[in-house]
């Protein structure tokens, strides 16, 4: 059985958002056409307390894409975004969740992040999502949603951790591209196992 996971297709992360990726409104409507042909589909949700520790106005004199280190590895510091119960942590108002059986909010916990669908940036606290796919017996996910080069590689990459066929579709996400880091993820991906489809084949 197959999954469509949108990842993260909110306000914060489209343009006019604080963490706007070029062109993230573009993957609405062929999320949506997508969307029309699955009938399980799962949505992740970015979903962050005021003052979470990836945010740079949490560390005194450092700017958002700045780095640094924490208990669990290297972060990036970040905007302000998808801070629960704002406008920008909400769905895109163009994107159809009325289909959806899941809607997986993540990131909440205040000190540390969490890119994938499957676990927070420590790589070992799960979120519950593989055992929600093993217990539908769902085996292959499309993924789809933003950004391409941080939330969706990172749920792309332990998808196929966890033993999932993936797919990513690339006509449905976009990137931030941060120093080189959407090429960087196109690269993880393949190498981790994920295919790289369009839209178009599925359809």
């Amino acid at each position: 059985m197959n999954a469509l996971i949108v990842v993260d297709t909110q306000n914060d992360f489209c343009p006019g958002g604080s963490l706007a990726v070029p062109d993230g409104d573009k993957v609405v409507p062929v999320i949506n056409k997508l969307a029309e042909t699955f009938e399980q589909i799962i949505h992740t949700q970015d979903w962050h307390p005021a003052g979470h520790h990836s945010f740079a106005s949490s560390h005194s004199g450092k700017e958002p894409f700045d780095q640094i280190e924490m208990p669990y590895g290297r972060q990036v510091l970040w905007p302000d975004h998808c801070i629960q119960g704002s406008r920008g942590a909400e769905f895109h108002p163009d994107l159809d969740t009325n289909r959806s059986q899941l809607i997986l909010r993540k990131g909440f916990r205040k000190e540390i992040d969490s890119y994938s669908g499957f676990y927070e940036n420590d790589h070992k606290t799960v979120t519950g999502l593989a055992g929600y796919l093993n217990e539908r017996g769902i085996k292959t996910l499309y993924i789809t949603g933003l950004a391409a080069d941080f939330c969706v590689k990172w749920t792309a990459l332990d998808a196929c951790k966890e033993g999932f066929r993936v797919h990513v579709i690339e006509d449905a996400v976009r990137g931030l591209d941060v120093d080189g880091s959407l090429d960087q993820a196109w690269k993880e991906m393949i190498q981790a196992g994920a295919q790289i489809s369009n839209s178009e084949s599925l359809l």
